[in-house]
C-alpha cells in the first residue's frame, strides 16, 4: 500500500502544478492536506479503513476521494492529467532556490522557457531584460542559483559527470576493503539522470559492521549521519549524501530494482502486483508471507509477466506496457560503437601520440578513427596540430582501421587557409560570434555537429542537422546533448554520435555518461551514426591523395 510520505509528495506535487497553471485557491488546499498527512503518526491506509479520513485537517470530499483512489491504485488520474499540462522542466524550476511558481509560470508564458537549462540560455541571450520584477540584481541572483543548482549538492543536485568518478571511487574503495560479496549502484545515478541528489549503494555481505567501518573510513567521507543494522548514511566532502545498504542475497535483485526505479515506475509495478495478489517491495515479491522472487531483477519483473526493463528507462513513460507486450527497444550498447569521429589531441601533439591513440583504437576493435587536425575555439580562435603531426597521418598504415582527418569549424565554414589540410569531413560547432546554425545546409563531406547544448540552441541545431544529413553528438556538460536533446534528435530522425573515449585519458565519465544519456532517450544501435559499419561511415569521406 502507498505510504504516507508518498501521499505527502503527491499532494505537494499537485499544489505546485496548480500554481504553475495559475489556479488561485486550490494549491493551498492541497498543501494543507499534504502538511496534515505529513504530521500523522498513523498509517493513512488504516485511517481510511476506519472511514475517518475526514478527521484529518484539510481533507474534504474532493481530497478524500483522491486519497482513496491513490491508496487503492497507487495512481491518481488527476495528478497525471496535470503533469501532461506542464512541461517537466517547469517543475524542475520550482526546485531552484528563490524561484517560486509565479516566476516559473511567467518564464513559461512570456519568454517561453521550459526548464533550468533553457532559463540559463534565456538569461545569456538577454530575454529577461525588460520583464517587470526582473531587474539586473534579481536576474543575477537567479543566474547564480541556476549555476549552484547545476554544480553542487547545496543547490540540490550534482551533475552526473561530476558524481561518476566519485561513485566509482566509493565502489573501488569498498571492494578493496574486503567483506563485500556483491556491490552495485542504484538510484537516479543508475537511471542516468543528468543530475543526482544522492547516491545509493547496495551490497551483500556476511559482515555488515566491517563494511560500514570500511565505508566510514574512506577518504571521501566527511561524516556519518546514521548507522543501523543494515544501513549507513554518510555525507561526502563534496556535500553529497550516500546511503549504503547491506542486503540479503535472496533479496538483492528486489532491492536493486526498488532503489533504481523512479517513484512512478515503482508505484505502477506495485499496482500490477496487487492485481495479481502479490506484494512487491525492497525485500522481494511476496504471495502472503511467502517470498516468490527477489534474488535477481529479472525474476522480480517476471513475476509480473514483464521482460527485464533497462534501468535508464524506468520512469513510467510507457516502458512497463512495452515490457508487457514484449516490445522494449534494444538499447545501444558500448560494444555497438564501431569508430570515433571526434578525436581531439593536445595542440602540440606529436606523431608518437597519434600512434598511441591508434593503438588504443585498435585495442577497442574500432574500424575508423577521425582526428580533428584543426579547430575553431568557442571564442573564434583557431588551433592547428603541428605540421609534422598532420603529415604523419598521411603515412599511417593500420590494417582494419581507417584513419581520417576532420576540421572543426564555426557555422560560416572553414577559412580558405585551411584548404591544404584536405579534411575527410567537417565538424561544425557554434561559436561565440556565430552561435546559430547557418541558413543553408553544407556542401561537401558529411558533417558532425558538436558542442551543442541547452534546449533552445539544441532545437535549432537539430533542425539544421536534419536538413544537412548530419549527426549530432551526445554527452555530459553544457556543450553536448543530454538525454532530452538526444530524444528530440531521434524524434527528428537525426542520428547521434557517441564518444568512445579514444584519445582522452580521462574519458570514462564522458563515455559512460554519454551512453547513459543515449539509452535514457531510448536510443538503439540504428540511431547511432558511429554504430554503423566502418564501410558505411567512411564511404562518403572525401577522397584525397595519400603521401
Amino acid at each position: 500500500m502507498p505510504t504516507n510520505q508518498e501521499a505527502v509528495e503527491l499532494f505537494q506535487g499537485i499544489a505546485d502544478l496548480l500554481d504553475v497553471l495559475g489556479e488561485r485557491f486550490k494549491p493551498e488546499a492541497y498543501r494543507r492536506a499534504s502538511r496534515s498527512i505529513e504530521s500523522l503518526t498513523e498509517d493513512l491506509g488504516a485511517i481510511a479503513a476506519r472511514n475517518e479520513l475526514r478527521t484529518v485537517p484539510g481533507v474534504g470530499d474532493a481530497i478524500e476521494e483522491k486519497i482513496r483512489e491513490f491508496l487503492a491504485t497507487g495512481h491518481l488520474d488527476y495528478y497525471d492529467r496535470l503533469r501532461k499540462e506542464v512541461p517537466p522542466g517547469i517543475v524542475e524550476l520550482l526546485k531552484i532556490p528563490g524561484l517560486g511558481p509565479k516566476s516559473a509560470r511567467r518564464f513559461w508564458l512570456e519568454p517561453g522557457v521550459e526548464g533550468p537549462a533553457e532559463l540559463a540560455d534565456a538569461i545569456r541571450a538577454g530575454k529577461l531584460e525588460g520583464m517587470k520584477g526582473f531587474g539586473p540584481k534579481k536576474v543575477g541572483q537567479i543566474q547564480a542559483a541556476l549555476a549552484a543548482a547545476g554544480a553542487s549538492p547545496a543547490g540540490g543536485r550534482l551533475p552526473i559527470e561530476v558524481a561518476y568518478p566519485i561513485a566509482q571511487r566509493l565502489v573501488a574503495g569498498l571492494r578493496a576493503a574486503g567483506g563485500v560479496e556483491a556491490i552495485e549502484l542504484a538510484g537516479s545515478f543508475r537511471r542516468a539522470r543528468e543530475s543526482v541528489g544522492d547516491l545509493d549503494l547496495l551490497v551483500t555481505s556476511a559482515e555488515p559492521e566491517r563494511v560500514f567501518d570500511a565505508f566510514s573510513r574512506l577518504p571521501e567521507v566527511r561524516e556519518v549521519r546514521l548507522r543501523g543494522g543494515t544501513k549507513e548514511t554518510v555525507v561526502l566532502t563534496q556535500g553529497l549524501q550516500v546511503d549504503l545498504r547491506v542486503v540479503a542475497p535472496e533479496a538483492f535483485g528486489a532491492a536493486w530494482q526498488y532503489f533504481t526505479g523512479s517513484k512512478d515506475h515503482n508505484v505502477h509495478l506495485r499496482s500490477l502486483a496487487r492485481d495479481r495478489g502479490l506484494k512487491i517491495n525492497e525485500y522481494g515479491v511476496f504471495r502472503g508471507d511467502e517470498r516468490v522472487a527477489g534474488r535477481t531483477e529479472a525474476e522480480v519483473y517476471a513475476t509480473l509477466d514483464l521482460a527485464w526493463i533497462p534501468p535508464e528507462i524506468r520512469e513510467d513513460r510507457g516502458e512497463i506496457d512495452a515490457a508487457a507486450r514484449g516490445e522494449l527497444p534494444s538499447l545501444v550498447e558500448r560494444t555497438d560503437l564501431t569508430g570515433e569521429l571526434h578525436c581531439h589531441l593536445a595542440p602540440a601533439a606529436t606523431p608518437r601520440e597519434v600512434d598511441r591513440t591508434i593503438e588504443a583504437a585498435r585495442a577497442l576493435g574500432l574500424g575508423y578513427l577521425g582526428f580533428v587536425v584543426a579547430w575553431e575555439t568557442a571564442d573564434g580562435g583557431r588551433i592547428t596540430l603541428p605540421a609534422a603531426t598532420v603529415a604523419h597521418l598521411d603515412s599511417v598504415r593500420s590494417p582494419g582501421l581507417r584513419v581520417g582527418r576532420a576540421v572543426e569549424v564555426g557555422p560560416s565554414g572553414p577559412p580558405g587557409e585551411w584548404s591544404p589540410l584536405r579534411a575527410d569531413y567537417t565538424v561544425v560547432r557554434p561559436t561565440g560570434k556565430t552561435p546559430d546554425p547557418p541558413t543553408d545546409p553544407p556542401k561537401g563531406p558529411p558533417v558532425l555537429v558538436a558542442h551543442v547544448g541547452g534546449e533552445s540552441a539544441a532545437r535549432k541545431w537539430i533542425a539544421w542537422a536534419r536538413s544537412a544529413g548530419a549527426a549530432i553528438e551526445v554527452g555530459p556538460g553544457a556543450e553536448r546533448l543530454d538525454s532530452t536533446g538526444a530524444r528530440a534528435a531521434r524524434e527528428a530522425d537525426v542520428r547521434l554520435v557517441l564518444p568512445t573515449g579514444v584519445g582522452n585519458p580521462e574519458a570514462d565519465p564522458t563515455r559512460a555518461v554519454a551512453l547513459g544519456f543515449a539509452r535514457r532517450a531510448g536510443t538503439t544501435k540504428s540511431d547511432v551514426r558511429n554504430a554503423a559499419s566502418a564501410a558505411e561511415v567512411t564511404r562518403a569521406w572525401a577522397p584525397r591523395p595519400r603521401a
